[in-house]
């Protein structure tokens, strides 16, 4: 698969949406839109290379998704590798991402999550807040296990907008543990945290306290995926099933 096709993968898994083609003239345009509001929360192009940088070849052309980000997150990632200003698109707070490899999935997937938060507006289906949700903990970027190990039960981590104090965040630790480990108490939540590296950006983080430690062969990816959780690369809401499961092993008996 591409890089855009497992992106539009992932939209439909994580957002139930699939991509509709707005400007009949340019039938490759795929717009991703809020299944409430409408609102566009990703667009793919593909464009003349020399249009977003220098170029050998002058007909080139390249994938690029459009995103919404915060004003303080453009600017920290504006002129990074495969990061520019907003290719054909008015707002003054959207980005390209080039899709040639330049920027790793594991890094595009938090900002289309952000650029989904930021376009949601208010629900009008009227359905209550999700106070449930999957986070994934990456061991390539932070030794989560040792962080909580040498902790007082506290500590940060990074914050989606879809989040708030009082939710309940399950921790997935990715390869090689690749299972949910820990169950966690949203304390705090929008804390100013401007951060930016070749692995991780945020704008603001969340203030956690661990309430309960899973054993790793409990919610394994394996045991994910019979509930339809099958990748987890962003915060995503719990499943119904899940939850039963994870309220039910939440329990002293099953605990390490």
């Amino acid at each position: 698969m591409t890089l855009k096709e497992k992106l539009l993968a992932y939209a439909h898994e994580t957002y139930k949406t699939e991509p509709d083609h707005p400007f009949q003239r340019f039938p490759t345009c795929a717009a991703l839109r809020h299944t409430d509001n409408h609102k566009i929360y990703a667009m793919f192009m593909d464009v003349q290379r020399k249009k977003l940088e220098q170029s050998d070849d002058p007909e080139e052309y390249v994938d690029i998704l459009n995103i919404k980000v915060e004003p303080e997150l453009k600017m920290m990632l504006s002129g990074q590798k495969g990061i520019r200003s907003a290719y054909h698109m008015h707002a003054g707070n959207w980005i390209t991402v080039l899709l040639d490899g330049s920027v790793s999935i594991d890094k595009i997937i938090p900002l289309l999550d952000l650029s989904y938060d930021l376009t949601s507006g208010k629900s009008k289906n009227g359905k209550p807040h999700n106070p449930y949700w999957i986070v994934p903990a990456n061991l390539k970027y932070y030794d989560i296990e040792k962080a909580i190990a040498d902790g007082d039960g506290e500590f940060l981590w990074k914050q989606s907008n879809s989040i708030h104090v009082g939710d309940t965040v399950y921790l997935y630790v990715a390869a090689p543990v690749s299972a949910i480990r820990y169950e966690c108490k949203v304390l705090e939540a929008d804390i100013p945290y401007p951060y930016s590296d070749k692995n991780v950006s945020m704008t603001k983080v969340m203030r956690l306290r661990l309430l309960n430690t899973f054993a790793a062969d409990i919610f394994s990816i394996s045991t994910l995926r019979s509930h339809g959780v099958t990748t987890v690369r962003g915060p995503r809401s719990v499943p119904a099933s899940l939850l039963d499961e994870l309220r039910r092993y939440a329990d002293p008996l099953f605990l390490k």
